[in-house]
């Protein structure tokens, strides 16, 4: 039986979405099925008709007339009538002949957020996704875009977990409405090292061991905790199921802190007094 999985309203028009779901960069059809199977019914990308689907607009296409064909082609490739949910990647410009990374100078153009939002709006205004919203933008990027949108964003998806809590970032979100979706919630995955501190950390070892489960767990429940969806990845079908079973308990523990990560150095201190 397929575990159930609560969801969030996101946007004006509420559309829900659930609050975990499971990003697709590295997955193979078989793990995407297996997922599926499982429970998931939220997908970063993905190709399966009747559930929660999100792709992205890529920073090639950042410009406001090259919008509109690019969820055309999204669409098409997903074999799809409209998505639930599509995103601008990253508050940049490339150029189309970008073909490295790291993305040399030259490559790197200058945006027009106001015009690229029109654009966005555009998709939704057609039918063509049921939600808009952004990925790793900042406050200040945020602001920007919301001074001149018509149709406010939906959801502002961001790198975090217990070691990067972003607090003043979904504070402001919260402020205006904006669901925040954590990629990468059990540390970066291109950074080993802060993958190992955010799952390996004591604190969050020592609350899995009191309640009977992993330290993944622990922090997806910390992110549940803090009004947050999020996007875990993993192609392991234990995993994957483990992943979801964080809904029927709740930590009798403190909050997770950075200083339990990074120690108690005065600049660390100082961070959270805000939290």
């Amino acid at each position: 039986m397929a575990l159930m999985v609560p969801k969030v309203s996101i946007g004006a028009n509420g559309r829900a979405m659930p609050v975990i779901g499971m990003g697709t960069a590295s997955l193979s059809p078989e793990a995407m099925l297996e997922a599926i199977r499982i429970g998931y019914r939220h997908f970063d990308t993905a190709f399966v008709d009747e559930l929660f689907i999100t792709s992205k607009l890529w920073c090639t296409s950042a410009e406001k007339d090259l919008v509109v064909p690019a969820i055309k082609k999204s669409l098409g490739n997903l074999q799809l009538e409209y998505l639930d949910l599509f995103l601008i990647h990253w508050p940049l410009r490339l150029s189309k002949e970008m073909r490295q990374i790291p993305v040399p100078k030259e490559d790197l153009l200058p945006i027009d957020i106001k015009s690229l939002w029109e654009g966005m709006e555009e998709c939704q205004n057609m039918g063509l996704t049921k939600a808009i919203g952004v990925s790793n933008f900042s406050r200040k990027k945020l602001e920007e875009l919301i001074s001149t949108a018509k149709i406010p964003p939906a959801v502002n998806q961001v790198e975090m977990h217990p070691m990067w809590q972003q607090k003043e970032l979904v504070d402001f979100c919260k402020t205006k409405g904006i669901h925040v979706t954590a990629y990468s919630p059990l540390g970066a995955i291109s950074t080993s090292k802060r993958n190992n501190q955010t799952v390996a950390s004591s604190l969050v070892e020592e609350i899995a061991k009191a309640h009977g489960k992993t330290s993944a767990q622990v922090c997806l429940r910390w992110l549940y905790e803090h009004g947050v969806s999020m996007l875990p990845q993993s192609g392991n079908k234990k995993r994957m199921k483990e992943n979801l079973m964080i809904f029927d308990w709740l930590p009798q523990h403190k909050m997770i802190r950075p200083s339990s990560f990074l120690g108690s150095h005065d600049l660390v201190l100082e961070t959270e007094e805000g939290i």
